[in-house]
């Protein structure tokens, strides 16, 4: 067997593994394995290896800040509030209900990323509805899965995806939201309509209109300044065009410090509910990512685009974000968007064929539960929780629910965008 097509396979054969699951275990490992089987194998010289790792530098540091302001933010009670605060205001209606959540999902995605929606907002959604006294839960908890790659556009900071697409080069602020607006808003309402749609029996049962709202303490007040302040400082920084890594690390850790010390507590207690080990993962998928591209797929796919792109760019602009939405469901679409990236840059291609591929990195994982890194996270979110969605059943649904959002925003980013 050739390097190439051994590369090829073990590159596979990891991404299968984070999709699967085998043995149940950790996403993180067979990234890592994967990573570390290319090297010994000498398929990837170390230094490229490294260099694969660096490349992530500015995704783990803004995963590192948002993991700490959402833990936080858990652990001082703030989800639980606005969780309990909607299903109050819900006054017995599961329709209402089921709005209050989505426009909660939808803000915490906007301005915490979908990885938060997913991890935080979810056990918060269920203990809602638990106090709601909700025959059928499933419908709210679906919201967190859905809203978290339908709103992951809208801002720079909604999705990690979105830092590997345009990396260094990210547009600042006042460029992005005249491209992605329109089109997240699309998509959001769109997938509002559909899933609200598939869920009407479920919405027609009774809640109970007396739920009791905790109390949000000062601690859960300082959280909840820090992550306003958090989404200030990294609007600022996308408006003057600076990476957002480092500013979300520092953003974190000092929200996280301000409440530990005001409240006495050990950091231990709350760096060890943290999911690390998201981080190695990461890294494991950057160097399989390196170690393609060195074997001259992505430099394939680059050129593939290219061609297609100057016999048309209208066509090539949706082929190519239909193609990375469904890619996205096979492989993942963190090592969908890497590979995605890699080819953009070695195509050079139009800033709307850009776009495109960026809607579909972050919208077409809606299809299916194997799509992101956040629709996985939110199955383990489920388990804690004594819950489970099966693969088919989301599918069902995600095969109505993602295409017309899919279709409206790519039709927005090319036409208004």
């Amino acid at each position: 067997m050739s390097p190439h097509l051994l590369t090829w396979l073990i590159a596979a054969i990891a991404t299968a593994g984070v999709i699967l699951r085998p043995f149940n275990w950790p996403e993180a490992i067979w990234a890592v394995a994967g990573a570390v089987l290319l090297v010994l194998l000498q398929l990837l010289p170390p230094r490229d290896a490294l260099t694969g790792i660096a490349k992530g530098a500015d995704v783990y540091l803004f995963l590192m800040g948002m993991m700490l302001l959402a833990e936080i933010a858990r652990q001082e009670g703030l989800f639980d509030w606005l969780a309990a605060v909607a299903a109050k205001r819900a006054k017995g209606s599961a329709s209402r209900l089921f709005l209050l959540v989505y426009a909660v999902g939808t803000i915490v995605t906007t301005f915490l990323s979908n990885d938060a929606t997913a991890v935080v907002l979810t056990p918060a959604v269920a203990a809602a509805v638990k106090t709601a006294k909700a025959n059928e839960p499933l419908p709210y908890l679906l919201i967190c899965a859905f809203i978290a790659n339908a709103a992951s556009f809208v801002l720079p900071i909604s999705n990690p995806a979105n830092l590997v697409i345009y990396g260094a080069h990210m547009p600042p602020l006042l460029q992005w939201l005249p491209k992605y607006l329109l089109p997240s808003a699309l998509s959001i309402a769109a997938t509002f309509l559909v899933l609200r749609w598939t869920q009407r029996e479920a919405l027609g049962q009774k809640l109970s209109a007396d739920v009791p709202v905790p109390k949000l303490s000062a601690a859960g007040k300082t959280a909840a300044l820090g992550i306003a302040a958090t989404s200030i400082v990294l609007l600022g920084a996308s408006a003057l065009d600076i990476q957002l890594g480092l500013p979300a690390a520092i953003a974190g850790f000092l929200t996280a410090a301000v409440v530990l010390v005001r409240e006495r507590k050990n950091p231990w207690s709350t760096l060890k509910e943290i999911s690390w080990a998201v981080l190695p993962l990461v890294a494991g998928l950057f160097v399989i990512v390196e170690a393609l591209d060195k074997s001259g797929l992505i430099a394939s796919i680059g050129a593939f685009l290219h061609q297609a792109a100057t016999a048309s760019q209208i066509w090539t602009a949706w082929g190519a974000g239909a193609g990375v939405a469904l890619a996205s469901n096979l492989m993942n679409n963190l090592p969908a968007g890497l590979i995605a990236a890699g080819a953009i840059k070695s195509a050079d291609v139009s800033d709307a064929i850009k776009r495109t591929i960026l809607i579909g990195i972050d919208l077409g994982p809606n299809l299916s539960v194997t799509g992101s890194l956040a629709t996985i996270l939110w199955l383990t979110a489920l388990r804690r929780e004594g819950l489970t969605v099966n693969a088919w059943t989301f599918l069902k649904l995600g095969v109505f629910v993602m295409p017309p959002a899919l279709l409206l925003a790519i039709g927005a980013a090319l036409v208004f965008g």
